[in-house]
């Protein structure tokens, strides 16, 4: 049984970020027997990963699932990308884990942070390969959900944030 009704926050057809995948639609709300129990299940598709994900509706706010950032909150992280790199002493491993927190935490602020930090200009050296792995995932997130908010698509989105990465370099 599918259908499209409303569940708390949450509707067939919107556009959610799961923490630990970014942006996904809700492509329906099922019932399902599983182990004997009946649930209700979110259905999330994620397009690029070519993934549907299944989520209980009644844990759908434990496991930090969410509607799509406001257009201030995107206009904050993308002034985020302007601010200067905070890069801690930490040995990488122990910043790589904060990264990746961060990342997972859905949080879009935390996740400009990341892009912010660990961005390199054509003139820096090098980034390793996992900082490149951080920072790639990092991107994609702040960029699809740029993109799904301000209804762009993603390669406009990517412009908007490379251009307030841009302006770090002129401040």
């Amino acid at each position: 049984m599918t259908s499209t009704k409303t569940k708390g926050d949450f509707r067939a057809n919107d556009y959610v970020v799961y923490p630990a995948h970014g942006v996904g639609r809700i492509i329906s709300i099922e019932e399902q027997e599983i182990a004997g129990v009946r649930l209700e299940l979110f259905v999330i598709s994620f397009e690029k990963e070519k993934m549907t994900l299944r989520v209980p509706t009644a844990k759908a706010n434990s496991v930090g699932m969410r509607t799509l950032s406001s257009p201030d909150l995107v206009a904050k992280a993308l002034e985020t990308l302007k601010g200067r790199a905070r890069v801690k002493r930490a040995m990488w491993s122990r910043r790589a884990q904060e990264y990746e927190q961060k990342i997972n935490s859905g949080d879009l602020i935390s996740i400009a942070e990341v892009v912010r930090d660990l961005h390199r200009a054509e003139d820096q050296p090098e980034q390793s390969y996992s900082e490149r792995q951080l920072y790639e995932a990092a991107l994609e997130r702040l960029t699809r959900e740029v993109a799904a908010v301000e209804r762009l698509d993603e390669s406009k989105a990517a412009r908007r944030v490379d251009e307030a990465l841009d302006g770090k370099k002129a401040a």
